[in-house]
């Protein structure tokens, strides 16, 4: 089972490392190569169109505005249940995602 959170941290650091090599073809071209052939390898942009239901979908909130509130009254007034050992577990697993 892969953890989403190490894959992402993962993914961004090799994305980072290829930022970083693009930059630097990118600045041995364009002193090196003519204009018209720097242009030419410039990296080209993609584009994401989204129908009209995805659009919908990421507008809409994906909660229950009223639950929320009312987990926040109960919190402010103290008299929402808390398990401090199912937090610290809770925690705990957690840690030992982000350390693998």
């Amino acid at each position: 089972m892969t953890d989403p959170i190490s894959s992402y941290r993962r993914a961004a650091q090799l994305d980072s490392s290829n930022r970083q090599v693009a930059a630097k073809v990118k600045e041995r071209t364009a002193d090196a190569a003519p204009e018209g052939l720097s242009k030419a390898l410039a990296p080209q942009t993609d584009e994401v169109k989204l129908s009209a239901v995805a659009q919908k979908a990421a507008q809409e909130p994906q909660f229950d505005r009223a639950k929320v509130e009312a987990i926040k009254t109960a919190i402010q007034q103290g008299q929402y249940p808390m398990d401090s050992r199912r937090i610290a577990e809770s925690f705990m697993a957690i840690e030992k995602m982000i350390s693998e």
